[in-house]
């Protein structure tokens, strides 16, 4: 995979649509570091005169700036700006659903006004997709989303829970995140129709014995044929040492950040602060999957304050701005939302 460096810009406007192909459906500043080895298409480049540097008077007349999408298929990201209109541009990409060897567009809109990033996007990723033993049980499709993203977030009084009405992330490829499952175990064939906020053993999409069919990004589709991620892509950030980027925001505000950061004793990953409950489980309102907590449902888990890096949402504050990490355990990106999410991130 090609390294790209998503530019920071000075109150830029971003602009992304995702189309359906035909057939179908370092920790360094990174304002002084280029797109990438050349200007890709669409690219603006802050120390090119020929480039626009946009204004906040632009964006008061509408004026973005940008021109022309960049191509981001496969790319890697390297920006560790945490105001989201360092990203605005319009992105698009070309890949494949493997197993049902068909081609797709990816396209994703990102503009900015004085307050908020509006992600526009079809929902399409920026990597092939597909590709596990079998294939999704519902077909991707394009879809037609839309967030707005607060760009000043603010730490809440309290923690909000993650649900089953609120979406809670987009990533900078313009697909969300959505890590909690409509399936417990006791209601229908324990992968769908488990809507009710608070029901015992709903299932973790991440843990392998829930057996979720998804593909090697940690994602699959919903019924209406929407791709969506419940873990880490295994795609945005390089899994080399080096301190990880931000690859997408949470319906907060607040940045999502890859796996790596850096300290005094230079880059390592960080840790979840949840572990596995010991023991075996109890019935729960008449139900009883039985066995030893092991991960399979999100209620075998609970956090432990000091365990780890993180809080219990699974985020923390370095140099004073707080964001959120993507973790190799439970919750895996998100275990709660420290500011209050935005509405339109409401299913």
């Amino acid at each position: 995979m090609r390294r790209f460096q998503l530019q920071r810009l000075s109150l830029t406007a971003f602009a992304f649509t995702f189309i359906l192909a035909a057939g179908c459906g370092s920790d360094s500043d990174s304002s002084t570091q280029p797109i990438a080895d050349t200007d890709a298409p669409g690219a603006v480049d802050d120390n090119d005169p020929a480039d626009h540097d946009v204004t906040d008077e632009d964006l008061a007349d509408g004026d973005s700036g940008i021109s022309g999408p960049t191509d981001i298929t496969n790319a890697i990201l390297a920006n560790v700006g945490a105001d989201c209109a360092d990203y605005a541009a319009s992105y698009i990409s070309s890949v494949q659903d493997i197993n049902r060897s068909m081609g797709f567009t990816g396209d994703l809109n990102v503009t900015v006004t004085q307050s908020h990033c509006e992600f526009s996007s079809n929902a399409i990723p920026n990597h092939d997709f597909n590709d596990g033993t079998r294939s999704f049980v519902n077909a991707t499709k394009a879809q037609t989303i839309s967030y707005s993203v607060p760009r000043a977030p603010v730490v809440a009084g309290s923690t909000t829970a993650l649900s089953l009405r609120t979406d809670n992330a987009i990533f900078l490829n313009g697909v969300k995140l959505d890590l909690l499952a409509a399936g417990c175990f006791g209601i229908g064939d324990g992968k769908i129709g488990c809507f009710q906020a608070g029901s015992p053993f709903r299932y973790d999409p991440m843990a392998a014995t829930a057996d979720f069919g998804t593909d090697s990004h940690n994602a699959h589709t919903q019924p209406d044929g929407t791709y969506h991620y419940h873990g880490n892509p295994n795609a945005l950030f390089a899994d080399d040492g080096s301190v990880s980027p931000v690859v997408g925001f949470a319906a907060d505000g607040f940045p999502i950040y890859g796996s790596f950061i850096g300290d005094g004793d230079g880059v390592r990953k960080v840790s979840s602060s949840y572990a596995v409950k010991s023991g075996t489980r109890q019935a729960s309102s008449g139900i009883d999957p039985g066995g030893v907590h092991d991960g399979t449902f999100v209620d075998d888990y609970e956090y432990v304050a000091g365990s780890g890096d993180l809080d219990e949402c699974n985020g923390m504050t370095i140099d004073g701005a707080y964001g959120y990490y993507v973790t190799d355990a439970y919750p895996w990106v998100l275990g709660c939302f420290k500011g209050a999410p935005d509405r339109s991130f409401d299913k």
